[in-house]
C-alpha cells in the first residue's frame, strides 16, 4: 500500500484528509503535537478500515521538530508516497500588534517546518516517486474580507505557495508538488454571523466548505500523475467572484 504522512493529521482538516486517504487506499502516519487522544482514536478508525496507521509525535514549531518527525517516518519505511503539509498556526492580530515573537512563531510552523520536513523526507519521496501537497489559503491571492487581520499568517502561506511552484520545478520529474488553497471552511468561531453571511453572499456556491471538500482535493492531487506545480483553490468559486 502507498504510505502518506499528514502533519496535523488528528483534527479538523487533517483528520478529514487522513480518513479520505485511507479510503483511497493509503496507509497513513498521523502526526500530532498535543491532540494525542484524537490521534490514537483516528488511527484505530483507520485500522478498522483495513489500513496500516500510526501516530507520530513532534513539535514542528521547534527547529528540531521536522527532523524528529522525518526520522520517525524513515524508521517505518524508506519510501514515502505522499507528504501533506497541513499543520499550521493561525491567529487574527492587527498588523501593529504583531510582535517579532509572534511573527517568528507563525513562520516557524507555516513555513520553516514544511521546508525542513520536505527536505528531510526528500530521499524517501524520491524512492517512491512520491508527491507533496501543501495546504495554503485562497486568501493569499484573493482576500475575501477586510475585517480579518492576519498579515503574518498570509505572508507565511504565500511563501508556502511559492515554494510549491519552486519545488515542482526543482524536484521533478521524481517528485510532484502541488497545493490546496481552501476558501471559507468551517467559519464558526472565526467570523461573526454578519461577516459569514457577507462571505456566503459573494460565494457562487452559496455555502462554506467542509473539511471533506478539502480532503477530496488532496486525494485528487495525490493521485493525478500529470499534475504538478499547481494550486487548487477549493473555495466555492469565491476567488472568481
Amino acid at each position: 500500500m502507498p504510505l502518506a504522512l499528514v502533519t496535523g493529521g488528528a483534527v479538523r482538516l487533517g483528520a478529514a484528509t487522513s480518513k479520505a486517504l485511507a479510503a483511497a487506499g493509503f496507509d497513513v502516519v498521523v502526526h500530532a503535537r498535543r491532540s494525542l487522544a484524537e490521534a490514537e482514536a483516528l488511527v484505530q478508525e483507520l485500522r478498522d478500515l483495513g489500513r496500516q496507521a500510526a501516530v507520530a509525535v513532534a513539535d514542528l514549531a521547534t527547529p528540531d521538530g521536522p527532523g524528529e518527525l522525518a526520522a520517525q517516518v524513515r524508521e517505518r519505511s524508506g519510501a514515502l508516497d505522499l507528504l501533506v503539509n497541513n499543520a499550521a498556526r493561525y491567529e487574527h492580530l492587527a498588523f501593529e500588534a504583531i510582535t517579532r515573537e509572534r511573527l517568528e512563531a507563525m513562520l516557524a510552523v507555516n513555513l520553516r517546518a514544511p521546508f525542513l520536513l520536505t527536505q528531510a523526507l526528500l530521499p524517501a519521496l524520491r524512492a517512491a516517486s512520491g508527491c507533496v501537497v501543501n495546504i495554503t489559503d485562497m486568501a493569499v491571492s484573493h482576500p475575501y474580507t477586510v475585517t480579518h487581520a492576519f498579515s503574518h499568517y498570509l505572508a507565511s502561506k504565500a511563501a508556502l505557495e511559492q515554494l510549491t511552484r519552486a519545488w515542482a520545478l526543482e524536484l521533478g520529474p521524481q517528485v510532484r508538488v502541488n497545493a490546496v488553497a481552501p476558501g471559507p471552511v468551517a467559519m464558526a468561531g472565526e467570523t461573526t454571523d454578519e461577516q459569514r453571511q457577507d462571505i456566503l453572499r459573494r460565494t457562487p456556491l452559496r455555502r462554506e466548505g467542509s473539511p471533506e471538500d478539502i480532503a477530496r482535493a488532496v486525494v485528487f492531487l495525490a493521485t493525478a500523475p500529470y499534475v504538478t506545480g499547481q494550486t487548487l483553490r477549493v473555495d466555492g468559486g469565491l476567488s472568481v467572484a
